[in-house]
């Protein structure tokens, strides 16, 4: 536990490293002037790197101890039945609340921004081209729907408390942004998740709206795990009380 307040706290300053410098940068180019690197700017670009990496390398060590303690955890209830049993229940659980990678059958679709159309010749609504955070939150409900159980865009596990939305010129997923194209991966039965295809449907509507979309079937699809803590503050179990 102490490692993942390590990570946040890494994380954290390498976000606000990254805020310092774009708003050094971005007051010298107010004044119309090239940007030029200062010797404090070069510092804290430095700094920021160094930060990443450190924060880069905890993660790694995080995951090696993780796997550790799974293979612990599997030599220690090998003779006993009933630490067995207690194994599998954890497993399920770390299954279901996502904090596990997980791999299957499923589809990928590619959701991206059409730049091939000029916007001074194009009679539309221009922003109609683009991909946004709407039309995610439309393919996840139509994937669920289609019995998928387990969904990732651009690496990034969905999870139910998963917060897509706006940021500008691109969407924030778990609090990480990304941009076009997006990924959408998917496991489940593959036949069945590609009627997201039909006619009609919303892949169907984007298209027709100038988004490019391509969707494929997958003879394996890997998601990766919820890399964050999940944290309750306020729903206690009714159990407890």
């Amino acid at each position: 536990m102490k490692r993942i307040y390590i990570l946040i706290i890494f994380g954290v300053m390498s976000m606000a490293l990254t805020i310092g410098i774009c708003m050094q940068i971005k007051a010298v180019n107010s004044y119309g002037g090239t940007v030029n690197l200062t010797a404090e700017q070069n510092d804290l670009k430095s700094e920021i790197l160094k930060t990443n990496e450190r924060y880069n390398n905890l993660y790694d060590e995080l995951e090696e101890l993780e796997k550790k303690l799974e293979q612990e955890r599997e030599n220690a209830t090998k003779n006993n039945s009933m630490l067995t049993t207690l194994e599998e229940n954890i497993k399920e659980k770390n299954l279901l609340l996502g904090t596990t990678e997980v791999s299957g059958t499923g589809i990928k679709i590619v959701l991206n921004d059409n730049t091939t159309i000029s916007s001074s010749n194009y009679l539309g609504n221009i922003s109609d081209l683009l991909v946004h955070d709407g039309d995610l939150i439309h393919v996840i409900n139509e994937l669920y729907n289609a019995g998928a159980e387990a969904i990732a865009i651009n690496g990034q596990r969905i999870m139910g408390h998963t917060a897509v939305e706006c940021d500008g010129n691109v969407i924030k997923i778990n609090g990480t942004k990304i941009g076009a194209p997006f990924e959408i991966t998917a496991i489940g039965y593959p036949e069945q998740l590609s009627g997201l295809a039909r006619p009609g449907g919303y892949l169907e509507r984007l298209e027709s709206r100038g988004v490019i979309v391509t969707i494929t079937k997958q003879n394996t699809v890997t998601i990766p795990k919820y890399a964050r803590t999940i944290k309750f503050s306020y729903a206690t179990s009714i159990e407890d009380k």
